[in-house]
């Protein structure tokens, strides 16, 4: 924890922060529920508006891209505003966002409201993390924290199911369409709870938006992570590769634009002295290389499949170890943090390098009945870990920055899962390229993990260290 004077800490806890807690939750776990929940519903998707393979990746590829460019301006919006605010504006906006997918005539309209959907769920989103470290006591935060990593298990997993069944289901003739209007039920119980029960919080110093930063850093986040979800699909044309390359000097002028607006004594949308702190720089650089793992679904999938000759509903049973890990590791965290304290993040990541041992070296002896153990190991370090690394990057700032640290640690989240299955990914495409044997997929699913393993192996080393106080 800094030493940095928290007032809003000081102050007597909110007797409702218990049941503010589960409306924030909510906000948590809409975002990721509907990324798997599409995963599972493209098929039927493309059929259904007979679309090209092209358009059902951009269903995909808008919305995670808009999520990740967005994120950090929705949590300084949340400074500035009122995150309680912006919370249930994001909320509505998301749920009119599911609604035109829902109903989206065309495969263009429908990629218009996935873009509408990402950027509303990055305006949402941030609101949930910041909001429980300003409203809960240090005392609490663990537990507040496990919760809240809990939910990102239980996305993952009722993400792939309840997609699976509502497509099949068709509840009132709606099949694939149910995906995205069964939100609109839980949004409209939601944003109510919200106003009632979330206590405002913001920045002590309000100020103007920082539209030339934030225009600038969608800029160069775009030329980044645009390419990074479309080139492999695409086999990485010139236009991948430019705006690569443009990324590089689009966030450079970003940052210097933000030094300058911070000399100057106005509102930058990032400050610059806050990433000058060394344990932030340090948590965050953990966090890049922690959700390499995005790239173990994929690969996983694709071995279950063409490695093994599974069916996609048993392709989907089989992760399901992973996601009950993810689920129970968060409600396990707080014990565990007692004894370990700040290198918690480490212990779980620890975990999971060893389970994605285990998984590389079953796959290589052709044992793939045993996999539901390292893959429960896998998720439970997942789960252990999230809350922790969230917890190590927040602690770092003051409460009227936790919306713009809680945007930097989900855009750093999702950048690491785009540059993860570019690079993981494509080295297992590589090894096992289409047509490939189930012998070249099972090595090339082994020789992904153990990429996957050092990757986390590295943000374990680097959230070892204790933390600055």
């Amino acid at each position: 924890m800094t030493t940095l004077t928290r007032a809003s800490e000081a102050a007597a806890p909110d007797t409702r922060r218990w049941l503010a807690l589960v409306v924030l939750l909510t906000g948590t776990l809409l975002p990721p529920l509907d990324f798997f929940i599409v995963n599972v519903a493209l098929p039927a998707m493309r059929t259904g508006l007979q679309a090209s393979s092209d358009v059902s990746q951009l269903v995909i590829s808008v919305y995670a891209a808009a999520y990740a460019v967005t994120l950090i301006l929705g949590g300084r919006l949340g400074d500035l505003y009122g995150r309680k605010r912006v919370f249930a504006g994001g909320m509505v906006g998301f749920g009119i966002a599911s609604a035109w997918c829902g109903l989206a005539p065309s495969p263009g309209m429908l990629v218009v409201g996935r873009l509408l959907q990402g950027i509303s769920a990055a305006i949402m989103a941030p609101q949930s993390l910041a909001s429980i470290h300003a409203i809960f006591p240090a005392s609490e935060k663990n537990r507040a924290l496990s919760l809240y990593g809990a939910t990102f298990g239980l996305a993952s997993v009722g993400g792939q199911l309840l997609g699976g069944v509502l497509v099949s289901a068709s509840p009132w003739g709606l099949g694939w369409r149910s995906v995205f209007l069964i939100n609109l039920p839980i949004i409209v119980f939601a944003v109510p709870a919200a106003l009632v029960l979330l206590r405002e919080s913001r920045a002590e110093r309000s100020g103007r938006l920082d539209v030339p930063g934030a225009l600038l850093l969608a800029a160069g986040l775009l030329a980044l992570v645009v390419p990074l979800i479309e080139g492999r699909e695409h086999h990485w044309p010139w236009w991948c590769l430019a705006l690569l390359i443009l990324s590089t000097p689009l966030l450079w002028a970003f940052w210097r634009y933000e030094k300058a607006q911070e000399l100057a004594g106005g509102t930058p949308l990032v400050l610059p002295s806050l990433l000058a702190v060394s344990g932030l720089r340090r948590s965050l650089a953990s966090t890049f290389f922690f959700y390499s793992l995005a790239a173990f679904f994929l690969v996983f999938a694709v071995y279950e499949q063409a490695g093994l000759g599974h069916d996609a509903l048993a392709a989907g049973l089989a992760i399901l170890p992973l996601g009950i890990g993810f689920f129970l590791g968060p409600l396990c965290g707080p014990r565990i943090a007692r004894r370990m304290g700040s290198r918690t993040a480490a212990a779980g990541m620890i975990l999971e390098v060893l389970g994605l041992a285990m998984v590389a070296a079953l796959a290589c002896a052709g044992a793939p009945s045993w996999l539901a153990l390292p893959l429960f190991l896998i998720g439970a370090g997942q789960g252990i870990a999230l809350p922790a690394l969230v917890r190590l990057n927040v602690d770092h700032v003051e409460t009227r920055w936790a919306g713009l640290a809680s945007g930097l640690v989900t855009a750093t989240l999702q950048i690491s899962a785009a540059v993860s299955v570019a690079m993981i990914g494509g080295l297992f495409i590589s090894i096992a390229p289409d047509g490939a044997s189930a012998r070249d997929v099972r090595l090339g699913f082994a020789v992904a993990s153990l990429a996957v393993g050092a990757a986390l192996a590295l943000a374990a080393g680097l959230s070892w260290k204790r933390q600055e106080t």
